[in-house]
């Protein structure tokens, strides 16, 4: 299916991108159904199972961790898929299964295809139906988050001087009815105009109140997170107090952040690994389950975290921000049949047969999308970049006062002092926005979020191979943008290398 071409102004002409992205191999086939073959969308409660669909069922955890500062050669371990190798080399991943960015992006195009849907569906039964509102809601806002991380994975990171003119992606917002449909890429700028509209129509018409179990869906809180995450993106730091400040209006962050100075000391790697993402976890807003190898092969990949590197991440036995000689409550374990690989079991596979007696079938991962730890941190980080230094410290505090054993503020607080002089600087705001991320760093290890805040800051990646050599990833290097999967750049053009 490669009816693909770009005509002289520059245009693109694809037959059916969602269409070409799922996979199938008939356009006109795809066109003349629903991407949800469950059900016709006739009522209320078709329409939210068809938007079940509307969450990515991929993940960007292996590429994202591997690119970033989380990650070094270890000479030896089991698994060297394309997928972990090519990007803690920064080139380009030509492999397109599951875990890959090929794949990441599918499962996007995918994701938003089906929030299309369930939209037109809803302007045909009758938009203006109070009853269909909250499913209105929850299609805006998984359209806007899908193409949020499309946007900064495969395009230049938000930035309000060059984002007039930095490339984006298609911004899809119908289904496709046509065989021959047109889109442009677009600019960052514009990406980012229509995540923003569809965000702020979107939430509040979200009704927790629709759903069976809130975690699988945007709630309320997950709502609001991903819209302080929006803004704290797009430098909008007034809106992303707002909005982290709406996720909890209560206050109430300590009360649903992991507990892991009580429950999760007591656990072995095994239930960790199936507590953290479970939708009991309070601190869990919003979790998606993706087709991924992630929990089978996170701590055997040979380009991950080795002992060094864990305890530096994690501060066990280093001095910080937060003082010398700090105990911090994450569990690490080591896996002793790959080597060098140090861990925090964050993940758990489940594994679904093609049939009861097959040895095939797929591997899924639960991933947290959105987690109350998450949302205080980037609170905390706008408030910094506001020079508000006394309500960022206050979120971080909180923070580490769930995150020290034994913590005595009178000790273990960072203050503006003790950041300034722990990273050599007189900048005050450039001192805590460090504390910051680096303490977010430890909390999201293993789960691809560290790329994000190197991109947004353009901090420099420094890996090192197995023979002691390094090598060093700009901020100005264009290899921190994704490269275009092979088929759309076809269609799209690829990014710069």
């Amino acid at each position: 299916m490669r009816h693909l071409t770009i005509n002289t102004r520059g245009m693109i002409r694809l037959t059916a991108l969602l269409a070409l992205m799922a996979g199938f191999t008939s356009c006109k086939k795809y066109l003349e159904q629903p991407p949800d073959q469950r059900t016709e969308l006739t009522n209320e409660a078709k329409i939210s199972e068809l938007l079940v669909s509307a969450y990515p069922s991929g993940n960007h955890i292996c590429f994202t961790e591997a690119m970033s500062d989380n990650a070094t050669d270890n000479l030896g371990a089991a698994q060297t898929d394309a997928y972990n190798t090519e990007p803690f080399f920064w080139r380009d991943v030509l492999e397109t299964q599951q875990d890959s960015p090929d794949y990441y992006w599918n499962a996007c195009y995918k994701a938003i295809a089906a929030a299309n849907h369930a939209l037109a569906a809803i302007e045909e039964l009758g938009s203006n139906s109070k009853s269909f509102s909250a499913q209105r809601g929850e299609a805006l806002v998984c359209r806007a988050y899908a193409h949020f991380m499309l946007v900064s994975l495969f395009a230049k990171i938000y930035d309000p001087a060059t984002a007039d003119t930095d490339p984006g992606v298609p911004y899809v917002e119908k289904p496709e009815t046509v065989v021959w449909g047109q889109y442009t890429r677009g600019t960052v700028a514009e990406v980012y105009e229509k995540i923003e509209r569809d965000l702020l129509e979107g939430l509040p018409l979200i009704d927790d109140s629709k759903y069976k179990v809130p975690r699988y869906h945007f709630n309320r809180p997950a709502a609001n997170a991903f819209a302080a995450r929006f803004f704290l993106f797009k430098k909008d730091y007034v809106n992303a107090v707002k909005y982290a400040s709406a996720a909890f209006p209560a206050d109430n962050w300590a009360a649903n952040m992991r507990p892991w100075k009580t429950t999760y000391q007591d656990y072995s790697s095994t239930e960790l690994g199936l507590n953290y993402v479970k939708s009991s976890e309070n601190a869990n807003l919003l979790l998606a389950s993706t087709v991924s190898r992630v929990a089978r092969y996170f701590y055997r990949w040979r380009y991950n975290t080795s002992e060094n590197l864990i305890k530096r991440i994690l501060f066990n036995g280093y001095s910080s921000a937060a003082g010398s000689s700090v105990s911090f409550a994450y569990k690490t374990w080591y896996q002793t049949s790959f080597r060098g690989i140090y861990y925090v079991r964050k993940f758990s596979e489940h594994f679904v047969r093609t049939s009861i007696n097959a040895s095939t079938g797929t591997a899924y991962t639960m991933v947290p999308l959105f987690t109350t730890e998450e949302t205080l941190l980037n609170r905390a980080e706008a408030y910094a970049m506001q020079d508000d230094f006394t309500n960022a410290l206050k979120d971080l505090n909180l923070f580490l006062s769930n995150r020290i054993m034994n913590y005595n503020a009178n000790n273990h607080a960072v203050t503006v002092e003790k950041a300034k002089t722990f990273y050599n600087t007189d900048d005050a705001r450039e001192a805590v926005v460090k504390a910051i991320l680096d303490f977010k760093r430890a909390e999201f290890v293993h789960e691809g979020m560290r790329w994000f805040d190197v991109l947004r800051h353009g901090i420099e990646v420094v890996h090192t191979r197995s023979d002691g050599s390094t090598m060093t990833l700009t901020k100005d290097d264009p290899r921190r943008v994704i490269q275009i999967p092979l088929e759309a750049a076809k269609m799209l053009g690829t990014n710069p290398r």
